[in-house]
């Protein structure tokens, strides 16, 4: 396999996706169940699997896989974040690294998942190549990104930030940039891993109102970004404007929003 050396930036998303970290655990975070529940469904994790989540953040998949009875581990960049997943799952083995260097043993794991995380390490290839080291043979290594953006209403939620966005480097991949699935099966491949299937989740976005909901996504590290380049009232602003063709008569927020979900074998 060979992979471009980069530098590592688990310090710099740490501090993003850390500032706001009980916003994210308590409003946002819960937009990803229905696809934590089938990857996990999906992948057969019970009472016998060993299972690690990378980029696990606040824990909620991982407290998931240990009310279905597995030894669960996890691995963030944000100490924030894993404080609360701790609070979650304290019986887990949650630590704090790069996901270029993942610190458990080879063959370590039935199960690893990445909810989108492993696109947003300085080299994801060696990211997704560190969770493919850690799996035992014949598991399983799930990676799940963002879902085609055309026709999804989140994805103009994800749209509005790129004018508040510094400027990225050169060829820098987008956040839709594996939403394609002939790019997220060569990314699969180009670690060493087998895709055995692609399928998508779909979900509703629900926020009580625009105030929470404005809450919820500045939690996210890419608007903490944002807010440090531009300023936090151009985001919420931003986002509020965004949010306004999914107001409900009773206050309420929703949207639909999807998710592509990768599932592979070392």
């Amino acid at each position: 396999m060979d992979i471009e050396r980069k530098p590592t930036t688990a310090k710099v998303n740490g501090q993003l996706w850390g500032a706001r970290a009980r916003d994210w655990a308590e409003i946002q975070e819960q937009s990803c169940l229905p696809v934590y529940h089938e990857v996990l469904k999906r992948a057969e994790v019970g009472n016998t699997t060993r299972y690690l989540d990378v980029g696990c953040g606040s824990g909620m998949a991982a407290s998931l896989a240990a009310n279905l009875g597995a030894d669960v581990s996890g691995i963030d960049a944000s100490e924030a974040l894993l404080m609360i997943a701790k609070e979650r799952v304290p019986k887990a083995d949650f630590q704090l690294g790069d996901l270029e260097k993942i610190s458990f043993e080879d063959d370590s794991f039935d199960v690893v998942t990445g909810f989108n995380s492993f696109q947003y390490a300085g080299n994801p290839t060696l990211a997704l190549g560190e969770a493919r080291r850690v799996t035992k043979p014949g598991g399983t290594v799930a990676i799940v990104t963002w879902g085609n953006p055309e026709g999804m209403d989140a994805a103009s939620l994800v749209a509005v930030l790129k004018p508040l966005l510094p400027s990225p480097p050169p060829g820098a991949p987008g956040p839709f940039a594996l939403s394609d699935e002939s790019k997220l099966r060569e990314f699969a491949s180009s670690a060493g891993l087998t895709p055995t299937d692609v399928f998508d989740v779909d979900g509703e976005w629900i926020y009580p109102d625009l105030d929470t909901a404005v809450r919820g996504m500045c939690s996210a590290g890419v608007a903490v970004k944002a807010m440090e380049h531009s300023g936090e009232e151009a985001v919420t602003s931003a986002y509020a404007a965004a949010f306004a063709p999914f107001l409900q008569s009773d206050g309420s927020v929703r949207l639909g929003a999807s998710f592509r979900c990768l599932v592979s074998q070392p």
